[in-house]
C-alpha cells in the first residue's frame, strides 16, 4: 500500500468512526426521554409504548450505520436465506463469531427483516457509561451469575425475569455459542473437533430456550464467512473489508428442547448439546465449502 493509499484509508477510518460516534450520540440522546418515562411510570401500556419508541430509535441507528458501511465497504456481500422472515416475529439467532465486525454484519443482514437484535450481557456491563443505559432501556437481558454449582441457576432466574419483558414487543435474541471470538490460538488450545469453529457452549442457549422457547418462531442458524480473512473493526472503518458471505438457515426448534431447566436435568442438557453439535458439524462443512468456492473462483 502506497503512502497516499494509507493516508486515504486512515482518513476514511477517522470519518467512519466520527459518523458512528455521532450516530450513537444522537440515538442515545433521543432515547433518554422515553427511557426515563419507562423507569418512572410503572403502567404496562406506557412501558410498551416506550419500548416501541426505543426499538424504533435503535433500528434507525442500524439504518444510519448501514448507510455509511455500504459506500465505505463496496466489496459485494453475499447474503442468502432471508426469505420469509417476519419483522414482527420472535427469533432465536445463533451464529459463529470471529470479529466485532460480526455485529455490524448481522445488523446489516437482518435490518428490516427481523426485530432489532438483542444480546445476553453480563450484569456488570449495565454500568458501562452511556451504552449501559441504552442496553437497559432496550431490555437487553443482563445475566446475574451465581456461584459454583448454582451459577447456571443464577443465570436462569435473572434471565427469566429479563425475558418476561420480551413478551411486550417482537424480539430477536442472538447467541454466540462459541462464547468468544474464534482465533487460531484459541482453536489450538481447545483442540477443537471442528476445522473452522470453536467448541460450542450450550449454557446460554439453554437459558434462552428455558425462558422464551415457546415464544420463538424458529432458530436462525447464521454462518458468517470472510473468504479473504477475518477483518478487524478498524479495517471495517477504513473500508478494507473484502467480500462477506452470510448464510441463514431457518431451523425449527424441537419441542423436546422447550421450557426445561437444563441446570437440573442432565438428559435435557444432553439433548440440547446433541442438537447444537449437529448444527455445528454442518456449519463447519458449510464454511469449508464456501471457502473452497472462493478459492476456485480466484483460480
Amino acid at each position: 500500500m502506497s503512502a497516499l493509499q494509507l493516508m486515504f484509508a486512515l482518513l476514511r477510518g477517522a470519518l467512519s468512526a466520527a459518523l458512528l460516534g455521532l450516530n450513537t450520540l444522537v440515538a442515545f440522546t433521543l432515547m433518554v426521554p422515553p427511557a426515563l418515562v419507562k423507569l418512572i411510570v410503572p403502567a404496562g401500556s406506557v412501558r410498551t409504548g416506550c419500548d416501541r419508541i426505543l426499538n424504533t430509535l435503535a433500528t434507525g441507528w442500524v439504518a444510519v450505520n448501514n448507510a455509511w458501511i455500504a459506500p465505505a465497504c463496496p466489496a459485494p456481500w453475499r447474503i442468502r436465506g432471508l426469505e420469509g422472515l417476519n419483522h414482527r416475529g420472535w427469533y432465536l439467532v445463533s451464529s459463529n463469531h470471529q470479529s466485532w465486525v460480526d455485529i455490524l454484519v448481522l445488523q446489516r443482514a437482518f435490518h428490516g427483516r427481523i426485530p432489532f437484535l438483542k444480546f445476553f450481557l453480563k450484569r456488570e456491563l449495565i454500568w458501562v457509561p452511556v451504552i449501559g443505559l441504552a442496553w437497559w432501556a432496550l431490555d437487553f437481558p443482563f445475566m446475574k451469575r451465581g456461584r459454583g454449582r448454582n451459577a447456571h441457576r443464577g443465570d436462569l432466574a435473572a434471565t427469566r425475569r429479563s425475558c418476561e419483558k420480551f413478551k411486550r414487543v417482537p424480539t430477536a435474541v442472538i447467541n454466540f455459542a462459541e462464547g468468544t471470538r474464534f482465533t487460531a490460538a484459541k482453536h489450538a488450545a481447545q483442540n477443537s473437533s471442528y476445522r473452522h469453529l470453536l467448541e460450542p457452549r450450550t449454557g446460554g442457549l439453554g437459558v434462552a430456550l428455558a425462558t422464551m422457547g415457546e415464544r420463538f418462531e424458529a432458530m436462525l442458524d447464521v454462518t458468517i464467512v470472510y473468504p479473504e480473512g477475518t477483518p478487524s473493526f478498524w479495517a471495517l472503518l477504513c473500508g478494507k473489508v473484502k467480500p462477506v458471505t452470510v448464510d441463514v438457515r431457518r431451523c425449527a426448534i424441537p419441542p423436546s428442547l422447550l421450557g426445561g431447566d437444563s441446570s437440573g436435568d442432565r438428559a435435557h442438557r444432553q439433548r440440547i448439546r446433541e442438537w447444537v453439535e449437529a448444527q455445528w458439524a454442518e456449519k463447519d462443512r458449510l464454511i469449508q465449502r464456501l471457502l473452497g468456492e472462493r478459492r476456485s473462483a480466484r483460480e
